[in-house]
Protein backbone atom coordinates (compact mmCIF):
# COMPACT_ATOMS: atom_id res chain seq x y z
CA UNK A 1 0.00 0.00 0.00
CA UNK A 2 2.61 2.72 0.87
CA UNK A 3 4.74 1.82 -2.67
CA UNK A 4 1.07 1.93 -4.38
CA UNK A 5 0.69 5.27 -2.67
CA UNK A 6 3.85 6.76 -3.59
CA UNK A 7 3.48 6.04 -7.10
CA UNK A 8 0.43 7.72 -7.44
CA UNK A 9 1.53 10.51 -5.91
CA UNK A 10 4.76 10.26 -8.46
CA UNK A 11 2.76 9.99 -10.93
CA UNK A 12 0.38 13.45 -10.11
CA UNK A 13 3.95 14.97 -9.24
CA UNK A 14 4.93 14.19 -13.22
CA UNK A 15 1.45 15.82 -14.41
CA UNK A 16 1.60 18.97 -12.70
CA UNK A 17 5.39 19.69 -13.38
CA UNK A 18 4.18 18.37 -17.04
CA UNK A 19 1.01 20.89 -17.11
CA UNK A 20 3.16 23.66 -15.56
CA UNK A 21 6.15 23.53 -17.52
CA UNK A 22 8.59 23.85 -13.83
CA UNK A 23 8.80 22.05 -10.83
CA UNK A 24 7.21 25.01 -8.93
CA UNK A 25 5.16 22.49 -6.82
CA UNK A 26 8.33 20.24 -5.82
CA UNK A 27 10.66 23.16 -5.25
CA UNK A 28 7.82 24.67 -3.31
CA UNK A 29 7.52 21.11 -0.72
CA UNK A 30 11.67 21.03 -0.71
CA UNK A 31 11.25 24.69 0.41
CA UNK A 32 8.92 23.61 3.46
CA UNK A 33 11.10 20.98 4.17
CA UNK A 34 14.00 23.21 4.62
CA UNK A 35 12.15 25.64 6.97
CA UNK A 36 11.14 22.99 8.76
CA UNK A 37 14.99 22.07 9.90
CA UNK A 38 16.18 25.87 9.35
CA UNK A 39 13.74 29.01 10.38
CA UNK A 40 11.13 26.86 11.89
CA UNK A 41 14.31 26.29 14.97
CA UNK A 42 14.37 29.98 16.02
CA UNK A 43 10.87 30.00 17.54
CA UNK A 44 11.65 28.21 20.25
CA UNK A 45 14.34 30.88 20.56
CA UNK A 46 12.68 33.89 20.81
CA UNK A 47 9.34 32.47 22.70
CA UNK A 48 12.03 30.99 25.38
CA UNK A 49 14.26 34.34 25.75
CA UNK A 50 11.45 37.00 24.56
CA UNK A 51 8.12 36.54 25.03
CA UNK A 52 7.30 33.87 28.01
CA UNK A 53 10.17 31.58 29.49
CA UNK A 54 7.34 29.01 30.33
CA UNK A 55 6.07 28.39 26.54
CA UNK A 56 9.40 28.19 25.24
CA UNK A 57 10.44 25.50 27.55
CA UNK A 58 6.99 24.06 26.86
CA UNK A 59 8.56 24.32 23.31
CA UNK A 60 12.29 23.20 23.99
CA UNK A 61 10.78 20.06 25.85
CA UNK A 62 8.58 19.09 22.85
CA UNK A 63 11.20 19.17 20.17
CA UNK A 64 13.99 17.16 22.80
CA UNK A 65 11.32 14.63 23.63
CA UNK A 66 10.30 13.98 20.08
CA UNK A 67 13.91 14.37 18.67
CA UNK A 68 15.08 11.85 21.19
CA UNK A 69 12.38 9.48 20.49
CA UNK A 70 13.13 9.37 16.79
CA UNK A 71 16.40 8.60 16.93
CA UNK A 72 15.57 5.61 19.25
CA UNK A 73 12.61 4.17 16.95
CA UNK A 74 14.79 4.64 13.71
CA UNK A 75 17.20 2.69 15.20
CA UNK A 76 15.17 -0.02 15.97
CA UNK A 77 12.94 -0.44 13.16
CA UNK A 78 15.92 0.13 10.42
CA UNK A 79 13.40 0.84 7.56
CA UNK A 80 14.74 1.50 4.22
CA UNK A 81 13.79 4.15 2.28
CA UNK A 82 11.27 3.99 -0.19
CA UNK A 83 13.20 4.18 -3.16
CA UNK A 84 15.46 1.01 -1.94
CA UNK A 85 12.58 -0.91 -1.20
CA UNK A 86 10.96 0.23 -4.73
CA UNK A 87 13.37 1.56 -7.61
CA UNK A 88 10.56 2.89 -9.13
CA UNK A 89 10.04 5.15 -6.61
CA UNK A 90 12.28 8.25 -8.12
CA UNK A 91 12.52 11.25 -5.47
CA UNK A 92 12.26 15.26 -6.46
CA UNK A 93 14.80 17.27 -7.14
CA UNK A 94 17.57 17.87 -4.48
CA UNK A 95 15.55 15.73 -1.84
CA UNK A 96 17.12 13.22 -1.99
CA UNK A 97 20.14 14.70 -0.35
CA UNK A 98 19.05 15.35 2.63
CA UNK A 99 16.92 12.13 3.04
CA UNK A 100 19.72 9.93 4.22
CA UNK A 101 19.78 6.86 6.30
CA UNK A 102 16.69 4.89 7.71
CA UNK A 103 13.06 6.15 6.62
CA UNK A 104 10.69 5.16 9.88
CA UNK A 105 9.76 7.62 11.43
CA UNK A 106 10.14 10.88 9.58
CA UNK A 107 12.56 13.44 11.10
CA UNK A 108 11.23 16.56 9.60
CA UNK A 109 7.50 15.63 10.63
CA UNK A 110 8.98 14.74 14.15
CA UNK A 111 11.39 18.21 14.12
CA UNK A 112 8.49 20.34 13.03
CA UNK A 113 5.17 18.78 14.37
CA UNK A 114 6.48 19.74 18.20
CA UNK A 115 6.91 23.15 16.83
CA UNK A 116 4.05 24.02 15.15
CA UNK A 117 1.41 21.45 17.32
CA UNK A 118 3.51 23.30 20.44
CA UNK A 119 2.25 26.97 19.06
CA UNK A 120 -1.36 25.94 18.23
CA UNK A 121 -1.65 24.53 21.50
CA UNK A 122 -0.09 28.01 22.88
CA UNK A 123 -2.29 30.47 20.29
CA UNK A 124 -5.27 28.77 19.82
CA UNK A 125 -7.56 30.99 22.07
CA UNK A 126 -5.60 34.46 21.24
CA UNK A 127 -4.71 33.81 17.88
CA UNK A 128 -6.91 30.81 16.28
CA UNK A 129 -6.08 32.00 12.69
CA UNK A 130 -2.41 31.78 13.56
CA UNK A 131 -3.02 28.05 15.19
CA UNK A 132 -4.89 26.86 12.49
CA UNK A 133 -2.16 27.78 10.13
CA UNK A 134 0.18 26.03 12.17
CA UNK A 135 -2.05 23.37 11.71
CA UNK A 136 -2.34 23.25 8.19
CA UNK A 137 1.87 23.53 8.13
CA UNK A 138 1.85 20.25 9.91
CA UNK A 139 -0.68 18.77 7.42
CA UNK A 140 1.40 20.13 4.49
CA UNK A 141 4.80 19.43 5.73
CA UNK A 142 4.22 15.40 6.23
CA UNK A 143 2.40 15.48 3.14
CA UNK A 144 5.73 17.25 1.20
CA UNK A 145 7.75 14.53 2.42
CA UNK A 146 5.07 11.98 0.43
CA UNK A 147 5.05 14.31 -2.49
CA UNK A 148 9.58 14.47 -2.84
CA UNK A 149 9.51 10.57 -2.67
CA UNK A 150 11.53 10.79 0.54
CA UNK A 151 9.12 8.99 3.20
CA UNK A 152 6.55 6.94 2.74
CA UNK A 153 2.74 7.28 4.62
CA UNK A 154 3.85 5.37 7.44
CA UNK A 155 6.93 7.34 8.00
CA UNK A 156 4.78 10.42 8.39
CA UNK A 157 1.65 9.49 9.96
CA UNK A 158 3.63 7.71 12.58
CA UNK A 159 6.16 10.79 12.93
CA UNK A 160 3.15 13.25 13.16
CA UNK A 161 1.49 11.05 15.79
CA UNK A 162 4.84 10.49 17.94
CA UNK A 163 5.36 14.65 17.45
CA UNK A 164 2.09 15.91 18.58
CA UNK A 165 2.29 13.40 21.39
CA UNK A 166 5.97 14.88 22.61
CA UNK A 167 3.81 18.01 22.78
CA UNK A 168 1.35 17.00 25.01
CA UNK A 169 3.46 15.07 27.20
CA UNK A 170 5.56 18.27 27.65
CA UNK A 171 2.44 20.06 28.89
CA UNK A 172 2.14 17.32 31.44
CA UNK A 173 5.90 17.46 32.52
CA UNK A 174 5.32 21.04 32.36
CA UNK A 175 2.00 21.49 34.49
CA UNK A 176 4.03 21.27 38.22
CA UNK A 177 7.77 21.65 39.45
CA UNK A 178 7.79 18.02 41.15
CA UNK A 179 6.94 16.46 37.42
CA UNK A 180 9.72 18.85 36.33
CA UNK A 181 11.80 17.28 38.36
CA UNK A 182 10.66 14.19 38.07
CA UNK A 183 11.03 14.28 34.53
CA UNK A 184 14.48 15.55 34.37
CA UNK A 185 16.11 12.76 36.89
CA UNK A 186 14.12 9.88 33.78
CA UNK A 187 15.31 11.81 31.17
CA UNK A 188 18.79 11.72 32.45
CA UNK A 189 18.46 7.82 33.04
CA UNK A 190 17.14 7.47 29.53
CA UNK A 191 19.80 8.47 27.55
CA UNK A 192 22.32 6.26 29.33
CA UNK A 193 19.98 3.46 28.32
CA UNK A 194 19.54 4.63 24.60
CA UNK A 195 23.34 4.98 24.76
CA UNK A 196 23.64 1.92 25.47
CA UNK A 197 20.56 0.05 23.54
CA UNK A 198 22.10 1.80 20.35
CA UNK A 199 25.71 0.74 20.74
CA UNK A 200 24.82 -2.80 21.51
CA UNK A 201 21.95 -4.02 19.32
CA UNK A 202 22.54 -5.63 16.07
CA UNK A 203 21.82 -3.63 12.65
CA UNK A 204 21.03 -5.07 8.86
CA UNK A 205 23.74 -5.31 6.58
CA UNK A 206 22.50 -5.44 3.32
CA UNK A 207 25.12 -4.72 0.79
CA UNK A 208 24.40 -4.45 -3.13
CA UNK A 209 27.05 -3.95 -5.44
CA UNK A 210 29.57 -4.74 -2.74
CA UNK A 211 27.83 -1.53 -1.20
CA UNK A 212 26.34 -1.27 2.43
CA UNK A 213 22.98 0.13 1.73
CA UNK A 214 22.64 1.72 4.94
CA UNK A 215 25.53 2.57 7.70
CA UNK A 216 24.55 1.99 10.99
CA UNK A 217 27.10 3.61 12.24
CA UNK A 218 26.86 7.23 10.55
CA UNK A 219 23.35 6.60 11.58
CA UNK A 220 23.99 6.66 15.13
CA UNK A 221 25.33 10.41 14.92
CA UNK A 222 21.87 11.84 14.12
CA UNK A 223 21.13 9.38 17.47
CA UNK A 224 23.90 10.74 19.42
CA UNK A 225 22.84 14.41 18.38
CA UNK A 226 19.77 13.72 19.33
CA UNK A 227 20.77 12.23 22.89
CA UNK A 228 23.11 14.55 23.44
CA UNK A 229 20.18 17.94 22.74
CA UNK A 230 18.20 16.48 25.23
CA UNK A 231 20.92 16.13 27.46
CA UNK A 232 21.46 19.55 26.87
CA UNK A 233 17.82 20.52 28.02
CA UNK A 234 18.11 18.79 30.58
CA UNK A 235 20.85 19.89 32.37
CA UNK A 236 20.62 23.42 30.98
CA UNK A 237 16.99 23.24 32.61
CA UNK A 238 18.30 22.10 36.03
CA UNK A 239 21.84 25.11 36.21
CA UNK A 240 19.28 28.02 34.77
CA UNK A 241 16.61 27.46 37.34
CA UNK A 242 19.35 26.58 40.00
CA UNK A 243 21.40 29.61 39.44
CA UNK A 244 19.75 32.03 36.75
CA UNK A 245 16.77 32.25 36.76
CA UNK A 246 16.59 34.59 34.39
CA UNK A 247 13.25 36.74 32.93
CA UNK A 248 11.64 36.87 29.35
CA UNK A 249 13.21 40.05 27.74
CA UNK A 250 10.02 40.97 26.12
CA UNK A 251 10.06 42.03 22.15
CA UNK A 252 11.06 45.74 22.82
CA UNK A 253 14.90 46.93 21.07
CA UNK A 254 17.17 45.61 23.82
CA UNK A 255 15.63 41.95 23.89
CA UNK A 256 15.19 41.82 20.45
CA UNK A 257 19.38 42.95 20.05
CA UNK A 258 20.14 40.33 22.89
CA UNK A 259 17.84 37.46 21.05
CA UNK A 260 19.83 38.60 17.53
CA UNK A 261 23.27 38.09 19.36
CA UNK A 262 22.36 34.64 20.91
CA UNK A 263 21.25 32.98 17.87
CA UNK A 264 23.99 34.15 15.83
CA UNK A 265 25.95 30.50 16.31
CA UNK A 266 22.36 29.03 15.55
CA UNK A 267 22.48 30.92 11.93
CA UNK A 268 25.65 29.62 11.55
CA UNK A 269 25.56 26.11 12.15
CA UNK A 270 22.15 25.77 10.11
CA UNK A 271 22.75 28.30 7.00
CA UNK A 272 26.47 26.97 6.46
CA UNK A 273 25.60 23.15 8.06
CA UNK A 274 28.17 21.78 6.41
CA UNK A 275 31.10 24.40 7.18
CA UNK A 276 30.32 25.08 10.44
CA UNK A 277 30.30 21.30 11.10
CA UNK A 278 33.08 20.83 9.23
CA UNK A 279 35.05 23.24 11.34
CA UNK A 280 33.76 21.77 14.46
CA UNK A 281 33.55 18.19 13.62
CA UNK A 282 36.88 17.54 12.65
CA UNK A 283 38.73 18.62 16.09
CA UNK A 284 36.10 16.53 17.94
CA UNK A 285 37.16 13.67 15.80
CA UNK A 286 40.60 13.99 16.51
CA UNK A 287 40.09 13.10 20.01
CA UNK A 288 36.57 11.26 19.97
CA UNK A 289 34.91 9.24 17.47
CA UNK A 290 32.01 10.65 15.27
CA UNK A 291 29.07 9.56 17.27
CA UNK A 292 30.33 11.38 20.52
CA UNK A 293 31.69 14.24 18.29
CA UNK A 294 28.17 14.81 17.48
CA UNK A 295 27.01 14.27 20.97
CA UNK A 296 29.13 16.90 21.75
CA UNK A 297 27.53 19.38 19.21
CA UNK A 298 23.76 18.26 19.92
CA UNK A 299 24.75 19.04 24.03
CA UNK A 300 25.72 22.57 22.83
CA UNK A 301 23.03 22.97 20.79
CA UNK A 302 20.26 22.85 23.65
CA UNK A 303 22.88 23.83 26.33
CA UNK A 304 23.61 27.30 24.95
CA UNK A 305 19.76 27.68 24.47
CA UNK A 306 18.57 27.06 27.81
CA UNK A 307 21.51 27.82 29.90
CA UNK A 308 24.58 29.68 28.53
CA UNK A 309 22.31 32.81 27.07
CA UNK A 310 19.85 33.14 29.61
CA UNK A 311 22.36 33.35 32.06
CA UNK A 312 23.76 36.53 29.80
CA UNK A 313 20.38 38.03 29.82
CA UNK A 314 20.13 37.68 33.24
CA UNK A 315 23.63 39.83 33.71
CA UNK A 316 21.87 42.41 31.51
CA UNK A 317 18.87 43.14 33.42
CA UNK A 318 19.00 45.96 36.19
CA UNK A 319 19.71 44.65 39.59
CA UNK A 320 22.48 42.26 38.40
Amino acid sequence: MDMTYLLWVQDLRNSIEAALGSNAVSVFFEELSFFALSWLLFAPLIVYWCINKRNGLFLFFSVGISWFINGFVKLTVCAYRPWIRDPRIIPAGDAIKTAGGYSFPSGHTMWSSPVYGGLAVLTKKRAPLFAALCVIAIILTAFSRNYLGVHTPQDVLVGTFLGLCSVWLASKILSTPERENIFLVIALILCGLDLWYVMNKSYPMDYVDGKLLVDPIKMMNDTFHGIGMMLGIVIGRFLEKTFVNFESTGLGLKGIILAVVGAIPYYFIIFNFTKTYTFMLNPLIEMLTARWAYMVIGFSFSFWAIFVWPAVIKLTQKGN
